[in-house]
């Protein structure tokens, strides 16, 4: 007695469009669905921060959605101030800003944003000797003042930066 496995026609016609790359686009993804996501990658928490930094890492997944990845990360301002790689804070902050825009949502949701790069700078800034973290705290306070008061960082300007400099440099004197 054979056993025959019966595959549904639609299953088949499928996977022949597919291998002539005929297959049908992605589902549409809706505004709500764009949005829910979109808040869930700009909270303030590290779990937040990693969600989307996956994405980040694997943005053809998240296509449907159609998302801005760009970015110039910190803008005119360092990416790596006095060495403190602040790049995928300033991109994660990009990101929330440009989706925000496009979907019209922006002013309600800055705050949380501004304030989500805080976070992600001082944990970045954790992860630094103790002795140059205070000068990595001082400058992710004034990156993130420059963003919260003016919407950018080219706020931050040299005296800043000396400033921080002045602090780095006495702690490790």
């Amino acid at each position: 007695m054979s056993s025959r496995v019966r595959i549904p026609l639609a299953v088949v016609l499928a996977a022949v469009l597919s291998v002539f790359g005929l297959a049908a686009p992605a589902y549409a993804v809706t505004a709500a669905q764009k949005a829910a996501v979109l808040a869930s990658f700009t909270q303030t928490s590290a779990s937040s921060y990693n969600s989307w930094n996956s994405a980040r890492q694997n943005q053809g997944s998240w296509s449907a959605y159609g998302f801005d990845w760009s970015t110039d990360y910190c803008s005119s301002s360092p990416d790596n101030p006095l060495g403190f790689d602040f790049k995928l804070a300033c991109h994660r902050h990009d990101f929330g800003y440009r989706n925000y825009k496009a979907i019209g949502t922006f002013p309600a949701n800055k705050s949380r944003v501004d304030s989500a790069f805080y976070e992600d700078l001082k944990r970045k800034c954790a992860t630094y000797n103790s002795v140059v973290r205070p000068a990595c705290t001082s400058l992710a306070w004034t990156y993130y003042q420059a963003v919260s008061l003016f919407g950018s960082l080219a706020a931050v300007d040299s005296a800043d930066l000396q400033k921080a400099a002045d602090i780095k440099a006495d702690a490790l004197a």
